[in-house]
């Protein structure tokens, strides 16, 4: 029986803005302070730029939406957005229930502090208590595939098993979104294949998914919706196989061009 209510989007992005700014000049010594005092000259020159404009995007729930495009394109930007690591500088971002995040290799890992003390620490943040915790330790720790380095600084861990141990964390926390960041990039092809199934699964349950990849197979074969991103702009938004082949036809002709 279906509610007369309908569910409100996971993730709902209104013309978001994230400019960026830097500086073109830093007074460093007390020397030039004084110069560029009496000159009335600013102390600091701040240059700006804009990464990501005019940023629309809604996600429904048992989506699959992959960001799509170059690197520098804006991409992870707008999932730091989403994720609440970065502030917009205008606009509005609204995420409706619970969030994991996979933004980045090894984000929120102490490297001096073992896997085991790791998960605890990740699982705190994501709300997971001990009593819950201890009932899905071994679970984690199997579906990372860590074995005995459970008890290992994360600092001698490859870069697969900092992956597969954060996606197994993440996942643990029985999310209603995850967001995912070229994780599943990281890795052998049989551990790839067994978060995909996860996640499968996931969303199967009604859980969300957005991810940034540049896996375009993976894309138009588990994704619902992609965004193809330009420049910090959306060039094309629709069905995963659609964007997929209209950003691998333009990136054919721009190859072809530079050849």
């Amino acid at each position: 029986m279906s509610s007369s209510k309908a569910s409100p989007p996971r993730i709902e992005c209104t013309d978001v803005l994230k400019r960026f700014y830097y500086y073109t000049h830093r007074t460093s010594t007390l020397r030039e302070w004084f110069i560029r005092a009496i000159l009335r000259r600013p102390l600091h020159v701040i240059g700006r730029e804009f990464i990501l404009r005019g940023f629309n995007l809604t996600v429904l729930s048992g989506e699959v939406v992959a960001l799509i495009g170059r690197n520098g394109s804006g991409k992870s930007t707008a999932l730091r957005l989403i994720a609440g690591i970065y502030a917009p500088t205008a606009g509005t971002i609204r995420v409706n229930g619970r969030v994991a995040s996979v933004i980045e290799l090894g984000v929120g890992f102490h490297p001096d502090l073992t896997g085991a003390e790791n998960v605890e620490l990740a699982a705190g943040v994501m709300g997971i208590g001990p009593k819950e915790l201890k009932s899905r330790f071994d679970e984690i720790v199997a579906f990372a595939e860590v074995g005995d380095f459970i008890g290992m600084p994360v600092k001698y861990y490859s870069s697969g098993m900092q992956a597969r141990l954060a996606f197994s964390v993440a996942l643990s926390a029985v999310p209603d979104i995850v967001l995912i960041d070229e994780v599943l990039a990281v890795g052998d092809e049989a551990f790839r294949e067994k978060c995909i199934g996860r996640l499968g699964s996931f969303v199967d349950g009604g859980g969300t998914i957005l991810l940034v990849s540049h896996e375009l197979d993976t894309v138009a074969e588990v994704c619902h919706k992609a965004v193809w991103m330009e420049d910090g702009l959306i060039r094309m938004t629709g069905p995963a196989r659609e964007v997929v082949e209209a950003y691998r036809a333009e990136s054919s002709d721009t190859a072809g061009d530079e050849a």
